[in-house]
């Protein structure tokens, strides 16, 4: 290409701004004269990238929940196809947050411009079916070590450029981690991870809470800090302490963990920590993912590992008994249940690759537009 490469990044969340982030600073490395333009957030910014449009207005969990936000992303779409149309671009990057991405796929591709979408829709769960839609995609980038043989055994070219949690710094020691929270390092420590967006922190941390009460009336030695956001209300703490910011403080000085599925999870893993899974969406949501599911498995740390690694609990099942019930043997760290956890999790870090997820796709990136 005789002039300097445009791009067009697109992250509609927080956790896709950091990702994206990652691959602009590679891009910025490896093609210099590069325009990056983008929709998203700070970290994009902080990246170089211009973002024109804000992410912060987009960002829903749920089926009931996104059709809330319908109209804003129709506004957003139509911005951006006429971008598209004007040949503005050279390559289009998006980055997870399929409901608005795979419609901004197919508005590049209409245009004639390459569309590298970096993680994937989970298509592997919600809606083989859908598959069709990344005709659109002229390459994919993955982030779970089984998604690379099922997007192309349904005809996607996709490619595992492992997980960007691998490139975030390690966790403290325990030790340390335990001393920046105010903990006492002699006792058991539950940490409790509700998730980041105010929806699943308003439907998890009662259950959680109520849990954390029963585990301490079981063991009263225990000591409970919650990773807490400032988008988040937690209401009556009690004894809870509430950690804002970065969690890996409290991954890092826990014996056990109750976990929102997802992410959360695979950061446990990296951080070695024994955990039950849970999550609750709204009712309606709840009723039709149930019916879409199409893995036996919700937690992603038990997808990788083709097996229970961790007992997970959805919807009405979220109760604190249950969580109780299964957290407890888990704060020994000496307990079969906390041993076969650790192996299984062992398993989970090996299958996440080696860091540098943001390289690869800057590097495929750079491919595409060369």
């Amino acid at each position: 290409m005789s002039r300097a490469p445009r791009i067009y990044i697109s992250a509609g969340e927080p956790s896709g701004d950091a990702h994206a982030a990652a691959v602009v600073r590679a891009l910025k490395r490896r093609l210099p004269a590069a325009t990056v333009e983008a929709f998203g957030g700070p970290h994009l910014e902080a990246a170089g990238a211009v973002v024109l449009d804000r992410m912060e207005r987009f960002s829903v969990v749920g089926f009931v929940e996104a059709l809330w936000k319908i109209p804003a992303h129709v506004r957003l779409l139509g911005r951006v196809r006429q971008a598209f149309r004007a040949n503005r671009y050279d390559l289009v990057i998006l980055v997870d947050y399929p409901g608005y991405h795979l419609r901004a796929a197919a508005a590049a591709h209409e245009a004639g411009i390459p569309v590298l979408y970096y993680i994937a829709p989970q298509m592997w769960a919600w809606g083989v079916g859908r598959v069709r839609r990344l005709a659109a995609v002229r390459q994919l980038a993955v982030i779970l070590p089984f998604e690379e043989r099922f997007f192309r055994d349904h005809g996607v070219a996709a490619t595992f450029v492992g997980h960007p949690l691998r490139d975030r710094p390690p966790p403290p020691s325990r030790a340390e981690a335990r001393h920046t929270l105010g903990l006492d390092p002699t006792r058991p420590v539950l940490g409790l991870f509700p998730g980041s967006r105010a929806q699943e922190v308003e439907r998890l941390w009662p259950a959680f809470r109520a849990a954390a009460t029963r585990i301490v009336a079981a063991r009263p030695e225990v000591q409970v800090v919650a990773a807490a956001t400032s988008r988040g209300r937690y209401p009556g703490p009690g004894a809870i302490r509430l950690h804002l910011g970065d969690p890996l403080a409290v991954f890092a000085a826990a014996d056990a963990g109750l976990c929102k599925s997802g992410t959360t999870t695979l950061e446990a893993a990296l951080a070695d920590l024994p955990m039950v899974i849970a999550y609750r969406l709204h009712p309606v949501s709840f009723a039709i993912a149930i019916r879409l599911l199409q893995v036996p498995h919700v937690g992603l740390v038990n997808l990788i590992a083709e097996r229970e690694v961790s007992p997970e609990f959805l919807q009405g099942a979220v109760t604190p008994r249950a969580l109780a019930d299964a957290a407890l043997p888990l704060l020994d760290p000496l307990s079969g249940a906390a041993r076969a956890q650790r192996e299984g999790l062992a398993l989970v870090r090996e299958r996440l690759g080696p860091p540098g997820a943001g390289e690869r796709v800057a590097a495929i990136a750079a491919e595409l537009v060369g």
